[in-house]
């Protein structure tokens, strides 16, 4: 009798105890894919802020900023998350959230949260849409780069030259097994990719990974492919910058940007 080979998981994370998670194949990195690319596990961070937010006062915050910082590497194996509000507040918050593994602290978030309100008249932006994901040709992440997560997405994209590009991405793989998320913690799953859209140089002569994230938005996003219009940018002296203007099918949303520590391979 031939055994059918087991399934990969529809989702990238499990949840197996009130905040501990265990990664799936598809959250493989990049760099190493034994380790998780860290994409996902911001989508996470943010999901559990909300979920935080929404057990201790209901919705009434939105979020405004996200600001991540790695400390190291995560490998693909459990974690547990850690939440606290660290600037309490009627109509503003500031909450921390932060992925440990063992004894090691390996990603921090710091999350401004505002008052929502209806400013449906003042709203608006000078800055142009996108193309429609269906107008950019199909192209591969895991032609450049090897790993689960890069696997797990749908891509669009006209790259310009090496470090200026559009595209769009889209996923079916669930953030977290059996559970809903937020279209911005969906977003926040996805936007870490911008650093590998489009390299200036590929992977095997220099690497160039993000120390950080930092996403500003203006309003939580509509429809499941999330646009990128993205700069990547060197400096002499190994310090780079991924830059992103954030959109759906709606418009521009928001920025995010990446710090880079640009290390040429051993000639």
């Amino acid at each position: 009798m031939t055994v059918a080979p087991e399934a990969e998981p529809a989702w990238y994370f499990e949840q197996v105890a009130e905040l501990d998670f265990v990664p799936s194949v598809h959250v493989g990195g990049g760099w190493n894919p034994a380790e998780q690319h860290i994409a996902p596990a911001f989508g996470l961070l943010t999901h559990l802020i909300e979920q935080h937010r929404d057990q201790r006062r209901g919705r009434d915050l939105a979020i405004g900023r996200l600001s991540f910082d790695i400390l190291g590497v995560l490998p693909m194996a459990p974690f547990r998350v850690e939440l606290e509000v660290v600037r309490p507040g009627r109509t503003i918050e500031l909450v921390e959230a932060r992925i440990v593994h063992g004894a090691r602290t390996a990603v921090i978030v710091r999350a401004w949260l505002l008052a929502a309100g209806d400013c449906a008249r003042l709203a608006g932006s000078p800055l142009a849409a996108m193309p429609a994901p269906a107008e950019l040709p199909a192209w591969e992440f895991a032609s450049v780069w090897p790993g689960g997560f890069v696997r797990s997405v749908q891509a669009r994209r006209r790259e310009q030259a090496p470090g200026r590009c559009l595209f769009w991405v889209n996923t079916q793989t669930a953030l977290l097994k059996g559970g809903q998320v937020s279209p911005t913690a969906r977003l926040m799953g996805l936007i870490d990719i911008a650093n590998g859209a489009t390299p200036r140089v590929a992977p095997s002569q220099a690497a160039f990974p993000n120390l950080d994230l930092t996403a500003h938005l203006v309003r939580a996003p509509v429809g499941s492919w999330i646009g990128f219009d993205t700069s990547v940018s060197f400096g002499a002296a190994g310090v780079g910058l991924t830059h992103s203007v954030l959109h759906d099918i709606e418009g521009p949303l928001g920025v995010a940007s990446q710090c880079l520590t640009v290390r040429p391979a051993a000639a």
